[in-house]
């Protein structure tokens, strides 16, 4: 039975001399991974179509044996190709990827995530990313996952309280008018590390680029 889906590509890997494995966030299916048979040669129909962040309508057969089913046919939608022009942009775009990839399940709906991760890659298209794009999207992502962060006496001072709420409220078009001073940025980025560490045990590598 060959199923469709919108998603967005959160990794590749190679499986073959000629094929590929996607790892894909949807909204309905939640994470999935497909092969792309053929799809490292040159005339292959996905050619040019399959890289990270890269958002496709997508069909696959689904495997009766295992989690990896077979990719049929893609329809590219959007290479967010301005991300790849700009280091900031690609960390963050990358450490995204890995949180969402840690902390979701694999054929799950999450289609409030798949949501924020396609909005979170579209701001990244049009912006310098600051460390405060990232702790937004980590204060979303935290609470669409039930961890909401709210500081409580003890933990943060009452302002860096105030701006967590407003990273949670500030939608995309916003968020750049909230400016954080380096002593902001430096405490609620110690705090959102150790409620992430805390909560999920660990922390993608990539954080540290934010």
């Amino acid at each position: 039975m060959t199923e469709n889906s919108p998603g967005i590509i959160l990794r590749t890997r190679a499986l073959t001399e000629t094929s590929l494995i996607i790892h894909w966030l949807t909204p309905e299916l939640g994470r999935i991974a497909t092969v792309a048979k053929g799809a490292r040669r040159n005339k292959s129909p996905f050619a040019g179509k399959l890289d990270l962040f890269y958002q496709l309508d997508f069909s696959f057969q689904r495997s009766r044996r295992s989690e990896l089913h077979t990719l049929r046919e893609v329809t590219l939608q959007n290479t967010h190709a301005e991300i790849r022009l700009n280091m900031e942009r690609l960390q963050q775009a990358s450490y995204a990827s890995a949180i969402i990839e840690q902390t979701t399940e694999t054929e799950s709906p999450i289609p409030e995530i798949f949501s924020l991760y396609q909005d979170f890659l579209s701001y990244l298209c049009t912006q310098n990313p600051l460390p405060r794009d990232l702790f937004a999207f980590e204060a979303k992502l935290l609470t669409e996952l039930g961890l909401q962060p709210n500081p409580v006496a003890g933990e943060a001072r009452a302002d860096i309280g105030e701006i967590l709420r407003t990273l949670l409220v500030s939608d995309w078009k916003t968020l750049p008018r909230l400016k954080l001073s380096e002593n902001q940025n430096r405490v609620i980025g110690d705090y959102l590390r150790g409620f992430i560490i805390y909560h999920l045990g660990r922390i993608p590598r990539s954080r540290s680029a934010g």
